[in-house]
């Protein structure tokens, strides 16, 4: 190659870059939701979280009939988690996923809160995909609200 085409060559890659750039500029990156999400949406998303929130305390306190409503017994020693835990204290949910070493195992979250279940609780293990389970994570999670997130701290 000539010394002219090598530079005809690196001249078109540089266009090719710029012009690459240009538009991703321009057109700028893909979103999720096109659409503005409105105060309305936000408003009623709110509404479905705090209702989980709600739950999650009621249980998070040891409420037997939300527990019995949600079929699940989280204790058979007449503890609750806030016993342990109050306003989800020490729960660290900021930390998760990470190695629990009262587990001797990479956790999540979820996992954590079944062992708390079924250990010093005696209670039954729930499933982590259930409504109990969604609600119990979100009222740690929401009692952590600015927690910064250091997921693997021990």
């Amino acid at each position: 190659m000539t010394a002219k085409r090598t530079f005809l060559f690196a001249l078109s890659g540089a266009s090719l870059i710029s012009a690459l750039a240009a538009i991703t500029v321009l057109v700028g990156p893909a979103n999720a939701h096109k659409d503005p999400v409105t105060p309305q949406q936000l408003q009623a998303f709110d509404e479905v979280f705090m209702n989980e929130v709600r739950k999650g305390d009621l249980l998070f306190h040891g409420d037997a009939a939300t527990a019995k409503q949600m079929n699940v017994t989280l204790s058979t020693t007449g503890m609750a988690c806030a016993m342990c835990h109050p306003n989800a204290a020490h729960t660290h949910p900021h930390t998760f996923p990470k190695y629990q070493a009262q587990m001797s195992q990479f956790s999540t979250l979820r996992d954590m809160i079944n062992w708390c279940i079924e250990k010093p609780n005696q209670g039954e293990k729930i499933d982590v995909n259930s409504e109990a389970m969604k609600a119990l994570e979100a009222y740690i999670y929401w009692s952590n609200t600015g927690s910064v997130m250091t997921p693997g701290k021990f």
